[in-house]
């Protein structure tokens, strides 16, 4: 076959330099014809399955040995739907490529970031749980317009920045890409290239979820539902009813007296809420409760914004906590 990507490009794949993945993997029109593309260091062989026949099409020819893979599809001269059948060795798996799938941001989104004015920007960046052509996944997107490369990096891939890079959108500066077999707990970062070449790994900074330090990887977390103002937390905040705020800091507020290890929020929402109750306290104010990595910060040096960390237990206990004091009249 004629050899359609040259060496210098697969190259920087490897080198972990290429930025513009979809320009190259994935399925391509070419002069020749249909033209599949996959990047899968260390694998061994790869066919080309019709996902909708489940016959295989083609086999992928190795263009290069740390794992670069091409072919012309025979016969074929339009785009299908399609799934990768990779040998490791012996042992053989069927994927979906990430780089079959369109782009996900819409936009208005890409609009309402660029300008600054986009209200929920949670509901965009980070890792959300979705679909792509009936494919369940978790889309991945990080803000980062002067970035060289953005790969995603994590459990699901050996923390191998060559494996995932991303998808850049000029209009927002956002990097983007759909992981079919991403799942819930999951831990992951972000691997860049910053505008001064160094290579660089960061959490999620709009993560919902953060490992307890000193390790600093974001883990894959559903958003949380929307909770409903209801009338009579409306009618505490006017501006006509009286407050009285108790400030606290979970992590010396009240310790467990058998180790004198934090409660988690479970134990605080039995401990803490009573108390400000019988004290006549109206409100709770949380000295902060986002990810931080350093104890002695107390949590004014955050790495996730959206996290509550982990020190006191999983945001779904957290949630708790806030339930039970909406339903004390906190």
């Amino acid at each position: 076959m004629t050899k359609l990507v040259a060496q210098s490009v697969i190259n920087s794949f490897f080198d972990g330099k290429h930025a513009d993945p979809f320009a190259v993997l994935g399925m391509h029109e070419t002069h020749n014809g249909i033209e599949i593309r996959a990047l899968l260091p260390d694998a061994d062989k790869v066919e080309v399955i019709d996902k909708e026949s489940q016959s295989i099409v083609v086999e992928l020819e190795k263009l290069d040995d740390r794992g670069f893979f091409a072919a012309i599809v025979p016969e074929i001269h339009h785009f299908f739907t399609y799934q990768l059948k990779v040998y490791w060795g012996v042992e053989a798996q069927i994927i979906e490529d990430p780089y079959r799938f369109h782009p996900m941001i819409n936009d208005l989104d890409q609009w309402l970031l660029a300008e600054g004015s986009l209200l929920r920007p949670y509901e965009v960046l980070g890792a959300h749980f979705t679909e792509c052509d009936s494919v369940p996944g978790v889309n991945f997107r990080v803000w980062a317009p002067n970035a060289k490369r953005v790969s995603l990096v994590g459990d699901f891939n050996y923390w191998d920045g060559r494996r995932h890079p991303m998808r850049f959108h000029p209009a927002s500066g956002v990097w983007e890409l759909f992981l079919p077999k991403a799942s819930l707990g999951q831990r992951y970062k972000f691997e860049l290239i910053d505008c001064n070449g160094n290579l660089r790994l960061k959490a999620d900074p709009y993560a919902f979820r953060s490992e307890l330090r000193p390790d600093t990887a974001s883990e894959i977390s559903m958003l949380p539902d929307v909770v409903e103002m209801t009338e009579q937390r409306r009618k505490a905040n006017q501006r006509n009813q009286p407050i009285s705020i108790y400030e606290v800091h979970l992590g010396s507020w009240r310790r467990n007296l058998e180790n004198n290890f934090w409660l988690d929020y479970d134990q605080i929402a039995d401990e803490l809420i009573p108390y400000v109750k019988h004290m006549g306290f109206t409100h709770i104010e949380f000295l902060p409760l986002s990810e931080f990595p350093f104890d002695g910060s107390w949590g004014y040096q955050p790495i996730g914004l959206y996290s509550p960390t982990s020190r006191f237990g999983t945001p779904e206990g957290f949630k708790r906590l806030v339930e039970k004091a909406h339903k004390a009249g906190i």
